[in-house]
């Protein structure tokens, strides 16, 4: 069996969920004749007809709006934003409608969404197409978060995603699409509130997540050639938090450092944090230390855009200092 690139991953989700169920659809901007900004639903449009597979105007607000709506009718719509960045004009249906409508009908509405799509930082993209909007929406009640990293969560993710009766945002790296790996047989589906142990250490607990993963798992190679086994923990689910997994690694390693692309004031690194404090306290030998992207737009510029994001180097770094001063 050949790897599958990421994107194809995400594709051959949502295919084999639309075979499977015939209330799942696709709508967004050009997920139809065009097959998505990165492919992700190429072909679908011819197998599926233009009614399960929408071309809509551009109007984030409007066509989130509508599948809140399909939503309470019984369909599991998955909406595409070509650029997650441009969902912040959907904010009101995601956090208004999509969050709360479960709540405020009394549990006579499910709202079984998925909205997905590519963010984070490019390659010059520019600020306004370089957003992290994870914390934007970490605060919001009723709905799921989850960063996919590789090929094979990117699939079981997404198929978990359509399954379930609550709304799901649903966070693609747009530098990961064409990742690939062989991926496992059948009907694979991976849980949505549970983090992944991506490497066992016993020195320091890196907690991290998306595009972050694989600059981690770079930092921790280094590492080792300085005799510091680190243990890695994706945390897939950033909303809710896998504690169970992160306690458990910090009961062992004593110090932990979160690695995010995220900004650091009011980022998932900043309330992933004060939960540790809260919890883990005890257990804990140093202070945590987060590892984040400077408050400021991201710039166009390719030098200062890979100054304002974490790289391996500094990973590396952070937790030599963090061990010596510990000896």
């Amino acid at each position: 069996m050949t790897g599958t690139l990421l994107f194809n991953a995400l594709r051959e989700a949502i295919d084999e969920e639309m075979a499977r169920d015939p209330r799942v659809c696709v709508m967004g901007e050009d997920v139809g004749a065009y097959g998505g900004s990165y492919k992700v639903t190429k072909d679908l449009y011819e197998k599926y007809g233009e009614l399960r597979v929408l071309d809509t105007p551009i109007a984030e607000n409007s066509f989130t709006g509508m599948a809140v709506g399909a939503a309470m009718t019984g369909l599991r719509p998955i909406v595409e934003g070509m650029n997650m960045g441009f969902l912040l004009l959907a904010f009101n249906q995601i956090s208004n409608n999509m969050g709360m409508l479960r709540y405020t009908s009394g549990g006579n509405f499910t709202i079984p969404t998925v909205v997905r799509g590519p963010g984070g930082v490019g390659r010059q993209l520019g600020a306004e197409h370089s957003q992290r909007l994870e914390a934007y929406f970490h605060a919001v009640p009723g709905i799921k978060i989850v960063a996919v990293s590789t090929p094979t969560n990117a699939k079981g993710l997404m198929k978990a995603a359509i399954r379930d009766d609550n709304p799901v945002l649903f966070f693609e790296h747009v530098l990961l699409y064409n990742l690939s790996e062989e991926l496992p047989e059948g009907d694979y589906v991976c849980a949505l509130d549970q983090a992944d142990l991506v490497q066992e250490g016993k020195d320091v607990t890196l907690i991290t997540y998306s595009r972050m993963r694989h600059h981690c798992l770079k930092a921790t190679e280094l590492l080792k050639a300085d005799g510091i086994e680190a243990e890695l923990i994706d945390l897939i689910s950033l909303k809710p938090f896998d504690m169970k997994t992160i306690s458990k690694s910090i009961k062992k390693t004593h110090r932990v450092i979160v690695v995010e692309e995220c900004m650091k004031t009011g980022g998932i690194g900043a309330e992933l944090i004060s939960l540790i404090t809260e919890e883990c306290f005890d257990d804990l030998d140093e202070r945590p230390i987060r590892l984040s992207s400077q408050d400021i737009p991201t710039p166009y510029n390719g030098q200062l855009e890979n100054l304002t994001i974490i790289q391996p180097h500094q990973i590396v770094e952070a937790t030599q200092k963090m061990i010596r001063k510990g000896l």
